[in-house]
């Protein structure tokens, strides 16, 4: 293990605790303020993303945005690959994904313009870490070559650190919605 990934390690293993403690403190299901930005963007296609283990949920976001456009959630399509994006609806047939995320048991992929974006952790200046294995960085690179793409962190505040250890291909995000406030670059 290089001294970068070492550090990303441990930066994920302290935010991962951060993160619990918060969705331990009932931090789950506040997602007002996603709302609030995505209902400035109706009808233009967006990505969220089924919430697994101590993520923030952006359901209730995704459930008044698909009133007024498409919706999708992320598909996995294999170690290395961009990521997918099937349409998604509220109680619409669903079945495990990789990494125990549902997904829709049909496909009916499109392209997204807006991301939410799950993260580990984020920093002030737009910074995000992820899991590893570089899905959302691969897709955002891909997705913003060809059009404008905007990309919507999504977390509670605790998971904020204030020096993350980033790399070039490392995608910033556009904005970062907390249970507490937005956060734009």
């Amino acid at each position: 293990m290089t001294g970068l990934e070492e550090q990303k390690a441990a930066a994920r293993k302290a935010a991962f605790a951060r993160r619990k403690a918060a969705h331990d403190a009932g931090g789950v299901g506040r997602a007002g303020h996603l709302s609030e930005v995505l209902a400035g963007y109706r009808g233009v296609p967006v990505s969220g993303y089924m919430p697994i283990r101590t993520e923030i949920s952006p359901l209730p976001a995704m459930e008044e945005a698909v009133a007024h456009g498409p919706v999708g959630v992320p598909v996995i399509l294999g170690s290395g690959r961009p990521l997918v994006f099937s349409r998604w609806e509220p109680g619409c047939a669903l079945k495990e994904g990789p990494f125990g995320a549902m997904i829709p048991e049909v496909d009916d992929f499109f392209e997204p313009e807006i991301l939410i974006v799950p993260l580990v952790a984020f920093d002030r200046r737009g910074g995000r870490l992820g899991y590893g294995g570089g899905f959302y960085d691969r897709t955002l690179e891909k997705l913003r070559a060809t059009r404008a793409t905007l990309a919507i962190g999504f977390a509670y505040a605790a998971q904020e650190a204030d020096d993350l250890p980033l790399e070039a291909t490392d995608q910033p995000l556009d904005m970062i919605v907390t249970e507490q406030g937005i956060l734009t670059f």
